[in-house]
């Protein structure tokens, strides 16, 4: 074969290998889409990026200043934050000054004072990672982990309403007994070789403690909210009857959501945009019992719904489709972070309801950014849940 013919050849191979290329690896006509999403989804990775045992550069302020300061009524922590990282490390490593039984509430949970005065909520470890919890959506324990995943989530979707959350380990007899009021102290009590307590709660039993891996137990720590910043609950208007054979009116009401929107404070105001913004949040995390929801104090609907109380979730089993999460999102609306484009003068015009103060991210808009097309399939909060202090936060199959 002449050198001419030979060149031919070789070029008419090497165009049928970038055709092959293109078409079979890139996705064909979805190629340049694919890797803008992929670019876009590392940029966003990166800017999420926690740095392990990071410390505060300066001393003018605790981070637990810092943290206050980031408090607004539509954010519980600014989409720029480069003192995230050091915050969460304080709250992991922070000396414990007292130790008393948790607020309220049907879970068991501890009421810590770090050093500096900062409260933080304590939910121990009940599970393990792997640990499928059977029975009703509700059914079980907290799951520790499960706050500090959704925590992540809400970072991701840039929804910023969830408190800081991060996991600690904590040794019961050098770390909390000798600081322990003595309501909390009443209640511990040795299995085998491991130390236990069961707290002060609705549901809490002394035939149920929770029990560290010896004197070392397993948590996380959620921080608690600035006083200034007083909360109101709300009941959910998509929440269960939690009685057998009883249906919630949005179960069966196909026009129930019309209903909701001219109920205050759903009938103005970005309120029941952010319960739409919630379900699609519960769904992810598989939360079916969002009964009750917290908003802040006299705020006139103004305020952001707030991310509270997410460790119904997961149940260990993320393969299990909730149902009902899903419909409280779908009851009128499809699932997704707006409504309908429809022209409603009380609701600004073409396009829905208007935007509220301060901006508002879609849910929408981070949800592709879970399982980018050619990042190899690997979920971004995987990637978030790395460097958390107690990780694995949870197992890859689920």
């Amino acid at each position: 074969m002449k050198l001419k013919q030979r060149m031919v050849v070789l070029c008419a191979v090497l165009l049928l290998l970038g055709l092959a290329k293109i078409f079979l690896l890139d996705g064909g006509e979805g190629s340049a889409a694919s890797r803008r999403d992929v670019r876009a989804f590392r940029k966003m990775e990166a800017s999420l990026s926690l740095p392990r045992g990071a410390r505060l550069t300066h001393t003018l302020q605790s981070p637990w200043e810092i943290a206050s300061q980031w408090v607004g009524p539509r954010e519980v922590y600014p989409e720029e934050t480069p003192e995230l990282a050091a915050v969460l490390t304080a709250m992991s490593t922070a000396r414990i000054e007292r130790a008393d039984v948790g607020y309220k509430g049907t879970q068991l949970k501890a009421l810590l004072v770090l050093d500096g005065g900062q409260k933080v909520v304590f939910k121990p470890k009940r599970y393990n990672r792997d640990h499928i919890v059977e029975g009703e959506p509700y059914a079980g324990y907290d799951r520790h982990n499960a706050e500090v995943v959704a925590f992540h989530l809400d970072r991701i979707l840039g929804f910023r309403r969830a408190p800081l959350v991060v996991g600690r380990h904590v040794n019961l007899r050098t770390e909390i007994k000798p600081v322990a009021t003595e309501q909390l102290l009443s209640t511990f009590l040795t299995q085998g070789n491991n130390t236990c307590f069961y707290g002060k709660c609705y549901y809490c039993r002394e035939t149920e403690p929770a029990c560290a891996d010896g004197e070392v137990m397993e948590g996380s720590v959620t921080l608690w909210l600035p006083d200034v910043w007083p909360l109101q609950k709300h009941r959910h208007p998509w929440g269960r009857t939690y009685r057998e054979g009883k249906l919630a009116r949005w179960e069966y009401d196909e026009s129930y959501c019309d209903a909701v929107k001219k109920m205050p404070p759903y009938d103005a105001g970005p309120r029941l945009l952010d319960v739409i913004d919630t379900a699609v949040f519960d769904y992810l995390i598989g939360n079916a019992d969002r009964h009750h929801y917290e908003s802040f104090q006299d705020d006139g609907g103004a305020s952001m719904l707030i991310l509270l109380d997410n460790a119904k979730s997961p149940r260990g089993n993320l393969s299990r489709d909730d149902h009902d999460a899903k419909q409280r999102g779908s009851r009128g609306w499809p699932l997704h972070a707006h409504p309908p484009e429809q022209e409603d003068p009380q609701a600004g015009g073409a396009g829905g309801p208007p935007e509220p103060a301060g901006g508002r991210v879609p849910a929408d808009h981070h949800l592709p950014f879970l399982l980018p097309r050619g990042s190899g399939g690997e979920c971004a909060l995987f990637r978030r849940l790395d460097r958390v202090h107690i990780g694995p936060v949870e197992v890859k199959q689920n």
